[in-house]
């Protein structure tokens, strides 16, 4: 007689969870394995299509852009509360301009227990960019300014004797632009960071004069000495 095997769940099945992943700065080489296995495992996965097209096996795909970024996001959490795993797709690290704090709002807000948010690290392109400079970052100006109208919070540290590493708000132009209009040095050494990780990544390192004159894509982190 051979013994019934006992009814199982199936081995991928995840309880109902969010869990909020970095996926590095772009290219998939920089995907951690916790992100892989989570996204494959989990009952849907919510992004950009940029990000959700990093992972080779995904369930079920809710993309998002700029517009219906919250919508999708609140979808995310309805799905959780309906009792799926969702993974929900931050570039770089949640943590660091990312979308940990706006879904634990939307969370809170539809009273999903934070104890079932999980919080999945990236890299993040700053790291890499202080990587790609050989910077020592934990004694680095840190700074984000994306969706940041006001800038003006760089002016406080911009001369401390530490090197800055930043996220600029919009164009790179504008950035060195406006730090020049506030009597930073024009000589000042400036590296431009663009699209890194990608297979036509670009570093520039020029004076501040010449950055605020040339042109270059959003997706840039600016190193100043």
């Amino acid at each position: 007689i051979i013994p019934k095997t006992p009814n199982k769940e199936p081995k991928n099945k995840m309880e109902n969870k969010i869990y909020i992943i970095g996926i590095g700065p772009g290219s998939s080489e920089y995907l951690t394995k916790k992100a892989v296995d989570t996204v494959k495992t989990s009952d849907y996965t919510v992004g950009s299509t940029r990000a959700i097209d990093l992972f080779d096996d995904v369930n079920n795909k809710i993309a998002f852009n700029v517009k219906d970024l919250l919508d999708k996001l609140e979808k995310g959490v309805d799905l959780a509360i309906e009792g799926n795993t969702v993974s929900i797709l931050s570039t770089g690290d949640p943590g660091f301009s990312g979308v940990l704090n706006t879904v634990l709002r939307i969370a809170n807000e539809k009273n999903f227990p934070e104890e079932k948010i999980e919080v999945i690290p990236g890299i993040s392109s700053l790291q890499l960019a202080a990587a790609r400079n050989h910077i020592q970052w934990d004694n680095a100006n840190v700074m984000t300014f994306h969706g940041r109208e006001n800038i003006e919070d760089i002016l406080k540290v911009i001369n401390n004797g530490k090197t800055t590493i930043a996220l600029p708000s919009k164009k790179v132009r504008d950035m060195a632009q406006f730090l020049l209009d506030n009597g930073v040095d024009e000589h000042r050494e400036v590296v431009v960071c663009e699209r890194l990780s990608y297979d036509d990544e670009k570093i520039v390192r020029s004076t501040l004069k010449d950055i605020a004159n040339s042109e270059f894509t959003y997706m840039c982190i600016m190193v100043i000495y």
